[in-house]
């Protein structure tokens, strides 16, 4: 017998969604075989079995938030082995429901809809009673009890081990969940106690609140984090944009043939690239044990996806053309929105460019990614006065602000990189030599 235990899809991953099983007990799978797929805070991956051998048994139903790394998720008995028998180790739980029993629906998975666990005598799920003592109930129990306000530490259950299930909810009384508690516990690594919109004079029912997943919590502790703890300051510059736009046209015409279309954010990109390689200063990172001068320039780009962000990495980008660039910041993107990237393509990276021109932004500063010792915001390149051989003209202009990591980057390296990138990309010919 063996346990299939919740895989670390990525080193820094301490906890997952059980989004979609792909096998049934009874089924034989072997080694390779898709089983699962799992939800991290930035993807859904398919998870291979590595051993052969029958499905005895599922310990965490589809949809289970918050399944610890190395926590058996399923149980397989080999070939000509003996049946499984009942783990030492527990099955594991969603996150605790704040007071009154009430919690979250768990997000849907991808691919499947939730389902409600609380059959084959899974481990329920435990809600907190006035008491301090523990009540079970299933994910879609819990799921209707916050949608009709019911308090859980009053109701019977009758599924396995005394956990509520659904047909335990039928005749509840309503409006008896007491109410919250008075300020959620502070997420790690928020400087203070958050409060809650009722202490925020956000009268309840005035709203719908939408449950906060896995991707949102990671954004929302790393850029605290890094507001916080990182000593940053900005430096804007404007860049006339004429020149590129012309070489831009030439460029797809050639590539028009092989089907590839450049993008002013691939020529952004690439002369991040050549900028970072001409001040190599400005492509480092911060460390307690010194600053990591980097070899290559791994350029992170800001892809919005539905419920957060996600910042795919173009790899030694100095080292690629433009329409390698193109096609590769065009399948990032997609299967970033599809959340198939590979952990590796999304983790690191030492610089990042984030634009939001194409939604009429002119200017903004964004917040380093951590540990990145800077960040470009680029805004949209628009018609603008500018005074050429003293005399008013209009030009194409894009304002771009780098935020920097001043203890890594000083304002004069800051500076340096945007007067080389500045050059490039009102010249474009410049960075390919």
């Amino acid at each position: 017998m063996t346990d299939i235990l919740m895989p670390a899809l990525s080193p820094t991953m301490e906890e997952g969604v059980l989004a979609k099983w792909h096998v049934k007990v009874g089924d034989t799978v072997k080694a390779g075989d898709v089983i699962a797929e799992i939800e991290t805070d930035k993807a859904t991956m398919e998870v291979e079995a590595v051993d052969e051998g029958e499905i005895t048994e599922i310990l965490v139903a589809e949809g289970s938030e918050g399944v610890k790394v190395n926590t058996p998720i399923a149980r397989l008995k080999d070939e000509g082995g003996a049946a499984a028998k009942p783990s030492s180790n527990p099955a594991p739980q969603a996150s605790v429901p704040p007071a009154g029993g009430q919690s979250p629906a768990p997000s849907p998975p991808a691919g499947g809809s939730t389902r409600e666990a609380g059959e084959g005598g899974k481990a329920p799920v435990p809600a907190a009673k006035a008491d301090g003592a523990r009540v079970f109930a299933s994910p879609l129990a819990r799921r209707l009890a916050a949608q009709g306000n019911i308090d859980l530490s009053v109701v019977k259950g009758t599924g396995p081990h005394g956990r509520i299930v659904k047909r335990d909810l039928e005749g509840a009384p309503t409006g008896a969940a007491r109410p919250a508690a008075a300020s959620a516990p502070a997420a790690s690594g928020e400087p203070r106690k958050v409060q809650s919109l009722a202490q925020m004079g956000i009268a309840d029912g005035s709203y719908d609140l939408v449950p906060l997943d896995g991707m949102r919590k990671a954004i929302a502790r790393r850029l605290t984090d890094s507001f916080r703890d990182v000593p940053h300051f900005p430096l804007t510059i404007d860049c006339r944009i004429d020149g590129l736009l012309a070489a831009r046209v030439k460029v797809n015409a050639l590539l028009e043939k092989d089907g590839v279309k450049v993008s002013v954010n691939d020529f952004v990109i690439k002369a991040s690239a050549m900028a970072l390689k001409a001040v190599p200063e400005a492509n480092a990172s911060y460390s307690p044990e010194g600053i990591a001068m980097h070899h290559h320039a791994d350029v992170a780009m800001a892809v919005a996806i539905d419920g957060g962000l996600i910042t795919p990495i173009i790899r030694a980008a100095e080292t690629k053309s433009l329409s390698q660039i193109a096609t590769e910041s065009k399948d990032l993107a997609k299967r970033a929105r599809d959340r198939k990237l590979k952990p590796d393509e999304f983790q690191g990276g030492t610089f990042s460019v984030s634009n939001l021109g194409m939604f009429g932004i002119q200017s903004f500063a964004s917040i380093i990614n951590e540990p990145q010792g800077a960040i470009m915001s680029v805004g949209a390149g628009e018609p603008r006065p500018v005074v050429v051989n003293g005399q008013l003209a209009v030009a194409t202009v894009m304002t771009v602000t780098l935020t920097c990591d001043h203890r890594v980057v000083d304002g004069a390296i800051g500076a340096k990189f945007l007067q080389v990138f500045k050059a490039m990309i009102e010249d474009p010919v410049t960075m390919l030599a």
